[in-house]
């Protein structure tokens, strides 16, 4: 760890890095058991549709 990071963050990326690990680093096993937390914590969970992409003019050469 440098000393200009926060030692919270660096313990947030340790225990992701460790849950992930166990998981063998497969992201379909990571989100199910992440979900299946999610759903036994009985905490409300907001799920919002996705954003539609905006497309943006384009810019004229001058």
């Amino acid at each position: 760890m440098n000393e200009r990071e926060d030692p919270i963050v660096a313990q947030i990326r340790q225990r992701r890095e460790a849950h992930a690990q166990s998981f063998d680093f497969d992201l379909k096993r990571i989100i199910e058991d992440l979900r299946q937390k999610e759903h036994e914590s009985g905490a409300q969970v907001v799920h919002r549709p996705p954003r539609k992409v905006q497309v943006l003019p384009e810019r004229s050469s001058a």
